[in-house]
């Protein structure tokens, strides 16, 4: 249901809106103006043939009425003009004389405005006026002399308009009911237009995920023609075809860059063990040599552990690059892990642990070594006593909180925040002018590595009182000792 409620607030939901909305407009503009012409052409028809009847009535009967009218014969003149008028009033007025065909006859229905303009202007007028819900139209016109001046003597004629309304309403009331075929056959042309319109951009759209996923092979089918769509289709599909040449040249080049790095590093090996064997000897006669000799065989020494670490490290990343690492999983009391992590590598002192007995876990004890090392080795070099590594555990059986964190703060100045978006990038210095340091510059990246391999992460941070945070974070497996 969501689905479909979705699918109609698309672009098929509002396609067929604008055409319902198009079809209603059209059709209460048309209704509208067929309404007003129908009606003003039965009034006016109307409207003509009471002018004419009543202005032949009057000519024939004024010849015989004697001037000035007294009331029986004004009364005589008005029933004479109402004759053949059909259910039309005539009201004869002479002076302060008043005469009507029906003496019943609502007279108001004669405004002062029409009297005015009957007197002043001395030619017929007419006017539609609405009594008790009822139209009528009133013609109004002086009886002059045959020398062409006014005798006095007006009348006029009320019709009623209640046929003719009844017309008018007849027709709005047909147009009104073709309505609903109409919005039906409206909305049928709208599902259908839209279907048309929209299949080709259902089928971008189910292209552009495949995409997504990583199916760049995956094309679309040309619609017929030279619209819009088939242009936007083709474009697509060259697109497609250009973006997957160049992923297809960036992998083949990133391959090579990987079997580059992975050939050196190991090519490195044999000569690096030479040289380690020599500096081990060189610096362990140290003391026997001039100071300058001592000196340069510590610095061999020291450089070369450290291009040891660097080619150790380069070889890890290969295989991380490659997809060959795996993990070697076993429970472990992860306290006692990160203890021998600290005491293997000295820092037992110089660490703060908080490391709560009793917190299993199923995990690659030599990586998780490896990325706590590289995390407090980093704290040591960058940010300043006491350093803190502190574990933590959820409650087992909460989802929410079914992770295993293990917490490396410092109370260094912490990092700049252009800093914290790069910090596991691989050689990255956050100072530009410093060109070396002790540790490769691949530490955190490699740490980050190992906890995605557990399906992890690490997350970094400023704490509020100053110095940076590292957050180790691995799901909490239990009972899951397989290799993988």
């Amino acid at each position: 249901m969501t689905a479909k409620w979705k699918a109609w607030g698309g672009l098929r939901g509002r396609l067929v809106v604008a055409f319902v909305l198009v079809a209603v407009v059209s059709a209460v503009t048309a209704t509208g103006l067929a309404y007003r012409e129908s009606r003003n052409a039965v009034l006016e028809r109307k409207q003509d043939a009471v002018r004419t009847d009543f202005k032949n009535r009057v000519d024939q009967a004024a010849a015989d009425l004697a001037m000035p009218p007294d009331e029986v014969s004004l009364t005589r003149f008005a029933v004479g003009v109402a004759d053949g008028l059909g259910d039309t009033v005539v009201v004869a007025e002479y002076r302060t004389l008043t005469a009507s065909s029906d003496a019943s006859a609502d007279r108001t229905r004669i405004s002062g405005s029409l009297r005015d303009a009957v007197r002043t202007r001395n030619r017929m007028s007419l006017q539609r006026v609405d009594r008790h819900d009822s139209p009528y139209l009133v013609v109004g016109t002086p009886v002059t002399f045959d020398s062409g001046s006014p005798s006095g003597l007006d009348v006029y004629a009320i019709s009623s308009l209640r046929a003719e309304q009844d017309d008018t309403a007849g027709i709005l009331d047909a147009v009104r009911d073709g309505l609903l075929p109409v919005l039906l056959l409206t909305v049928a042309l709208a599902l259908l237009a839209a279907r048309t319109v929209l299949r080709p951009v259902r089928e971008l759209g189910r292209a552009t995920r495949r995409h997504a996923a990583g199916d760049l092979a995956s094309r679309v089918v040309v619609p017929r023609g030279r619209d819009e769509l088939a242009d936007l289709a083709r474009d697509f599909n060259r697109t497609a075809e250009a973006l997957e040449t160049s992923v297809a040249e960036l992998r083949e080049q990133e391959a090579k860059a990987r079997r580059f790095v992975a050939d050196v590093s190991h090519e490195l090996r044999t000569p690096l063990a030479a040289m380690t064997m020599v500096a081990t000897v060189l610096d362990e006669d140290a003391g026997q040599l001039p100071p300058d000799a001592a000196h340069a065989a510590r610095t061999v020494s020291a450089e070369t552990a450290r291009l040891s670490r660097l080619v150790d490290d380069l070889m890890e990343m290969s295989r991380f690059d490659s997809g060959a690492a795996r993990l070697n999983l076993g429970e472990v009391d992860l306290a006692e892990t990160v203890r021998n992590t600290l005491a293997l590598r000295g820092w037992t002192a110089r660490v703060r642990a908080e490391l709560p007995d009793g917190v299993r876990a199923v995990v690659d004890p030599r990586r998780v070594d490896v990325a706590v090392a590289n995390l407090v080795g980093n704290a040591l070099r960058h940010g300043a006593e006491p350093v803190t590594v502190t574990l933590a555990a959820g409650a087992e059986g909460v989802r929410e909180r079914d992770w295993v964190t293990v917490e490396v703060a410092d109370r260094g100045p912490g990092l700049a925040p252009d800093v914290l978006p790069h910090v596991f990038d691989r050689f990255y210095k956050a100072d530009s002018a410093r060109t070396r340091s002790e540790g490769s510059g691949l530490g955190t990246a490699i740490a980050l590595e190992n906890a995605r391999l557990h399906g992890g992460t690490i997350e970094v941070a400023n704490r509020p009182d100053g110095g940076a945070v590292f957050t180790l974070r691995l799901p909490w497996r239990h009972g899951e000792g397989a290799e993988r």
